[in-house]
């Protein structure tokens, strides 16, 4: 990357860089989307839903979030970081707020619609700027420390839950206010400037690189695999007597583990991108089989959910770095792209998930998501982390 990104405009470094990313999709992940599962059972008893309307509703989150990443790849090109990341946190903010003061399902569902929208946004960008104006020699440890924000947001998510545990809409509300903080913040930080438009790849278009095929198919397994833990996990153990804070706080725990994704840029670095996604996804599978076969022990739960935790957002930061690598002269696309197929993955499995527990039970339906885990572990990245030759020497002119 050379002297590219050594400074920026606003002479931001990597680590205040690194901290607003952080908060972006902290709010954006882990409150306006994921938390979506923390309150399950609270919408149930509210709006009378069943577990396949439950999935839908979480489905068209995931839609929303195809659409808006698809939006997000193409305006980071265009209008650079900053604009696309500060949308996120606007998204953020109006999905949390309409879910906090929704009357019914329709508005409810729009809501969710909206929230999940904002994390469609916020990945392409802060991938980008990350990539533009961190040293080459830190860039795969501070993707992979923003994009942990995941795990610190489903884990903030949970105290708020549980303080407010009189009121769902009060929550909601609070994460409302913690996103306007974030977006100010994001606005403030995240330097201006447009990204520089990506050169055609030789033989192919200006995204399809050699390995992009693999890293689209390992990011729709993870969106199958996951999607039963995401929606569905607080309700499973609810439902087979856990009570309603110690699944709360096995969601604090599932988020605080999520927090351990950060250190996965070290760990890709050590064993490569190939092993770090055959072992993730192995375990990611052994968590959701957990979940499945013994939902109501409670040590045995979380452990599950500080395993789940810590695997899925460690194979978030495998895909982005292995999207980045694909494309160094335009990481967006390669980020966008992976963060798409695992939505897809996610739109589709969630209401099929829900489908199959209503007509069979919730743990066949936990043992057919693990199934696909497994599965995704062979969707392993060619040779050297699928980068093609012409992108190894384009960052190498870097």
């Amino acid at each position: 990357m050379g002297e590219r990104n050594r400074s920026t405009p606003t002479g931001v470094g990597a680590v205040p860089l690194a901290a607003a990313g952080l908060a972006v999709i902290a709010v954006c992940y882990g409150l306006a989307r994921f938390a979506y599962g923390l309150f399950v059972p609270a919408f149930t008893a509210e709006f009378g839903l069943g577990a396949a309307a439950a999935g839908a509703i979480a489905s068209s989150s995931y839609a929303g979030y195809c659409v808006a990443v698809v939006v997000a790849t193409l305006a980071t090109v265009r209008w650079g970081p900053r604009a696309v990341g500060t949308a996120a946190g606007v998204a953020a903010v109006l999905g949390t707020g309409l879910i906090a003061i929704a009357p019914g399902v329709p508005v409810l569902a729009v809501g969710v619609v909206v929230a999940g929208s904002s994390t469609g946004l916020a990945s392409p960008p802060l991938a980008d700027a990350v990539a533009r104006w961190v040293r080459a020699e830190r860039a795969d440890r501070v993707q992979a420390v923003v994009n942990a924000g995941t795990g610190v947001g489903v884990a903030a998510s949970g105290p708020i839950a549980l303080a407010l545990s009189g009121s769902w809409r009060l929550a909601w509300a609070a994460y409302c206010g913690i996103a306007v903080l974030v977006t100010v913040w994001a606005a403030v930080t995240i330097p201006p400037g447009r990204s520089r438009r990506p050169s055609r790849a030789p033989g192919g278009g200006a995204w399809w690189r050699p390995g992009t095929g693999r890293l689209l198919l390992a990011a729709a397994a993870l969106g199958v695999g996951s999607s039963a833990v995401w929606v569905f996990g607080r309700d499973l153990v609810g439902a087979a007597g856990v009570s309603a804070a110690a699944s709360t706080l096995m969601w604090i725990v599932l988020g605080v583990a999520g927090v351990a994704g950060a250190f996965t840029g070290d760990l890709v670095a050590r064993t490569g991108l190939g092993v770090a996604w055959a072992v993730g996804m192995l375990l990611l599978a052994a968590a959701t089989a957990a979940f499945a076969l013994v939902p109501g022990v409670l040590p045995v739960v979380f452990a599950a959910a500080a395993l789940f935790g810590a695997v899925y957002i460690g194979l978030t930061a495998v895909l982005l770095v292995w999207g980045t690598r694909i494309h160094p002269d335009a990481p967006s696309l390669g980020v966008g792209a992976a963060f798409l197929l695992i939505a897809v993955g996610q739109a589709l499995a969630a209401p099929a998930i829900g489908l199959l527990a209503d007509l069979a039970t919730a743990p066949v339906a936990f043992g057919a998501a693990a199934v696909a885990a497994a599965g995704g572990a062979l969707a392993l990245p060619p040779a050297r982390g699928g980068v093609s030759g012409s992108a190894r020497a384009g960052r190498t002119a870097r």
